[in-house]
């Protein structure tokens, strides 16, 4: 019981935030505009901000971790060649790009970093997960999308621009500038600190609301089979087979948490703006973010009972 309520703790008030930004939505006081501008705000500013407070105020030599990197970005590459090879079975073969996309593509920063902060205080391993997984993340859809859309072939200006949109990725950039401050060794003057200790407190509330806001229940429902198919992979089976093996190789706490919500959080929403963009029809994609996002408030409390009942959180 002791484990279950931990787990509960962990993932509940994630998700209710969620519902606070859904109930919101339905009483007036989130409309289309005002989402999509907390969306731009919490990944343009707030984001950022709190992963540049958490890197600037440690060590980071004593912080990096190739091996957990390179276990990230080997699991996420794995994971993307499952779905490639589940997809094969699909007779749409129009479904095929956005089926791959929604089995792999997590919300790995908002949400990975809501619940490190929930169980931990900080955001922790998130930002070198982050480095492992989120630019592999972006230039694969790219080449899946661009390859399994109608008509086929790769597009050289949207490879261009993937490649230019990570180099200057909010997020990535304020890694970076953590990086670049841990490393001078200076300390942030007081006003500066409370500063962005204000601004990075607004990233997981507001971006869990919004997030909430832009959920359309209705869309659940379309393309069912593929979209349930697609949502079994990656809330159940990239967890199954990448977190014992994740154990097996030592990681524990903060690093195997944030391995978890690589593996198992809800698919990103934008996942559905980028196929729509690249010539998909969009369904799929929509329906997939819609049912992960409903069943990972389950399947991340199931994962992180297990974990913690094993002792390894």
């Amino acid at each position: 019981m002791e484990n279950l309520i931990f787990s509960l703790n962990a993932t509940i008030p994630v998700f209710l935030l969620m519902v606070l930004g859904v109930i919101f939505q339905k009483i007036g006081l989130f409309n289309e505009e005002i989402t999509r501008g907390l969306n731009q705000f919490v990944f343009k500013a707030a984001l950022p901000v709190l992963l540049f407070e958490d890197l600037a105020g440690s060590d980071f030599v004593k912080v990096w971790d190739g091996r957990f990197v390179a276990f990230c970005f080997g699991a996420t590459l794995l994971g993307i060649f499952l779905a490639f090879c589940l997809a094969l079975f699909l007779k749409d073969k129009s479904l095929r790009g956005e089926f791959i996309q929604g089995s792999y593509r997590s919300s790995a920063a908002l949400l990975g970093i809501a619940f490190i902060k929930n169980i931990y205080g900080d955001a922790g391993m998130a930002p070198l997960m982050i480095i492992g997984s989120v630019p592999l993340y972006n230039v694969m859809a790219v080449v899946v999308l661009s390859f399994a859309r109608p008509g086929g072939g790769i597009s050289r200006e949207a490879l261009g621009r993937t490649l230019k949109g990570i180099l200057t990725n909010p997020i990535i950039l304020g890694i970076l500038a953590g990086v670049v401050w841990s490393l001078s060794g200076l300390h942030q003057p007081a006003i500066m600190e409370k500063t962005v200790a204000s601004l990075s407190g607004l990233a997981t509330p507001l971006g869990l609301m919004a997030m909430g806001a832009s959920f359309d229940i209705k869309k659940a429902g379309a393309k069912a089979g593929p979209a349930l198919a697609a949502s079994a992979v990656k809330l159940l089976g990239l967890c199954a087979l990448f977190l014992p093996a994740a154990v097996y190789a030592g990681f524990v706490r903060e690093q195997l948490v944030a391995i978890l919500v690589m593996l198992g959080s809800a698919t990103t929403v934008s996942s559905f703006v980028m196929a729509k963009n690249m010539g998909h029809e969009g369904v799929l994609s929509a329906s997939i973010v819609a049912i992960t996002t409903c069943a990972s408030a389950f399947t991340l409390t199931f994962w992180l009972y297990i974990l913690k009942s094993l002792g390894l959180i």
